[in-house]
């Protein structure tokens, strides 16, 4: 078991997928995203989303990430925030956002 100490230090974050490019160097089926976090900037993640989603339904949605990881490279590029999404019964990936929409960079509590 985590301690509560231990669970803040993990930074999340709304962002807003910018762009998403399919990405078929990594192993499995994924998108290199830009993602807008507001005053943090922009950061990339590959996600392996692609079995999911399709890439022109991504750029505007809003997803929950942890961004105080250290980058990760994944084919050779670095991925420096992780993408949270539900993973149901099916093994279906469904990502994580806010209702209503929050501002990019909102952090959650």
């Amino acid at each position: 078991m985590i301690t509560i100490a231990d669970f803040q230090q993990i930074d999340m974050r709304v962002g807003r997928i910018v762009t998403a490019e399919e990405f078929p160097a990594a192993r499995k089926p994924s998108y290199l995203l830009s993602i807008d976090f507001g005053t943090l900037g922009v950061r990339g993640s590959i996600a392996a989303l692609k079995d999911y989603y399709r890439a022109g339904d991504l750029p505007g949605r809003q997803v929950v990430c942890v961004v105080n990881l250290p980058p990760r490279r994944i084919a050779g590029r670095p991925s420096e925030v992780l993408v949270l999404a539900a993973v149901e019964a099916s093994g279906s990936l469904r990502l994580l956002s806010t209702q209503p929409a929050a501002e990019p960079g909102s952090q959650i509590a």
